[in-house]
């Protein structure tokens, strides 16, 4: 039986996922200085996270839609806790070392949480359990008060589970229709429809995406509506099975992706409508469509393959390990408002870098020896039964 170790990698998709992962940190760092949707710059850089959705539904599709005739359900589990929990509970340890040193007017809550209660949400975090409003540590309200981005993790087993203990089964026609079904939500949330009356008013951006990083009303809504038909589409794009390339396939996969995540707000605040078709068709249409390309092309050179091995090896681990620097780059900025531009660019610039730098060495020093030992005395079990 092969394991998606010994199935060839789609490279280019490899590298696609390091370079909306390295978007989203600066989309993160610029969001300090942003006072709402419509002034942020790299403007739809979150929607790095609906790509993500693509690429994860297309990579599971690819990875084990032929091994469910010799593989159980419970060793499917079994291999993505493997591939994913490792850095989860690192980016929850590392959340809780740096969460004190974020104290400030902008986290009201910080000053007054307790020890115990911060390891209680690192515990929370590292069994992927979310936290009620009631429980929130820091002041945002988020499902992960030690690292936000968290939350999209959580959804990303909720589609894996919802993967193999049902998707996994419909016949092709069937998923269609399922992700016909669930590009109304997109829609919906797209331009602000709310035609199935979920979004309480106020509570969300109208014409975006933003949101979903809470288990409650509102928020869990735009959860469900960024995850299905992004992951459920990546996984018919695996079925499917009919790419087609382009040369130098990931330079210019690479350059539409940048352009769409770093272009301006369409329409400015009035106009917010224009805005909500732009990022609803780059989720609908235009992800899909790179991820196609990206499937169907090859990477040619040395020099572009080496870099796509590198982006993709990092890009989980800077995703799920950046924000806790985030939150002190936000508390230092509240902090020194008056400061010279020159420092805020330093500062941000070396927040940056040493994001990249801890999810390196966090992916050599940590994530793989785990990550082997895992496969060796967790795995091996079921591999021995599957031979």
């Amino acid at each position: 039986m092969a394991y998606l170790e010994s199935k060839p990698r789609y490279e280019i998709l490899d590298g696609l996922r390091g370079v909306a992962a390295l978007i989203v940190v600066a989309f993160h760092l610029f969001e300090t200085y942003s006072s709402g949707p419509a002034t942020q710059i790299l403007n739809h850089g979150y929607l790095a996270v609906d790509f993500f959705f693509v690429l994860s539904g297309f990579v599971i599709g690819y990875a084990y839609d032929d091994r469910w005739n010799s593989m159980s359900t419970w060793a499917f589990f079994k291999r993505r806790i493997t591939r994913l929990h490792p850095m989860v509970i690192f980016g929850a340890l590392l959340g809780l070392a740096l969460f004190y040193f974020g104290d400030c007017p902008m986290f009201s809550l910080i000053g007054q949480t307790p020890w115990w209660q911060a390891v209680l949400m690192f515990l929370l975090g590292c069994t992927m359990l979310p936290a009620t409003r009631s429980m929130d540590i820091r002041g945002w309200g988020e499902t992960y008060p030690l690292n936000g981005p968290q939350w999209s993790l959580m959804l990303e087993y909720c589609a894996n589970i919802l993967y193999a203990l049902v998707i996994r089964r419909f016949k092709t026609w069937l998923l269609v229709l399922f992700v016909l079904a669930s590009a109304l939500l997109t829609l919906d949330l797209g331009l602000s429809l709310n035609m199935f009356g979920f979004m309480g008013e106020g509570e969300w951006a109208k014409g975006t995406f933003i949101g979903g990083w809470g288990i409650e009303g509102t928020q869990l809504y735009i959860g469900i509506a960024r995850l299905l038909y992004p992951f459920f589409c990546g996984l018919l794009l695996s079925r499917i099975g009919r790419f087609k390339g382009v040369r130098g396939g990931f330079w210019w996969c690479s350059i539409i992706l940048a352009l769409l995540l770093c272009a301006p707000r369409i329409g400015g605040e009035e106009g917010w409508m224009w805005n909500g078709v732009y990022e609803t068709a780059c989720i609908l249409l235009v992800f899909p469509l790179i991820v196609s390309i990206g499937a169907g092309s090859v990477v040619k050179g040395r020099w572009s393959s080496a870099l796509c091995k590198f982006f993709g090896e990092i890009s989980f681990p800077i995703y799920i390990t950046h924000y806790p620097f985030l939150y002190m780059q936000m508390s230092w900025a509240a902090s020194h408002q008056d400061a010279p531009l020159s420092q805020h660019i330093m500062v941000a610039i070396g927040i940056y870098a040493l994001s990249i730098f801890t999810a390196y060495a966090a992916l050599r020093l940590y994530d793989e020896p785990v990550r082997n030992w895992l496969k060796e005395h967790w795995l091996k079990s079921y591999k021995k039964t599957e031979k």
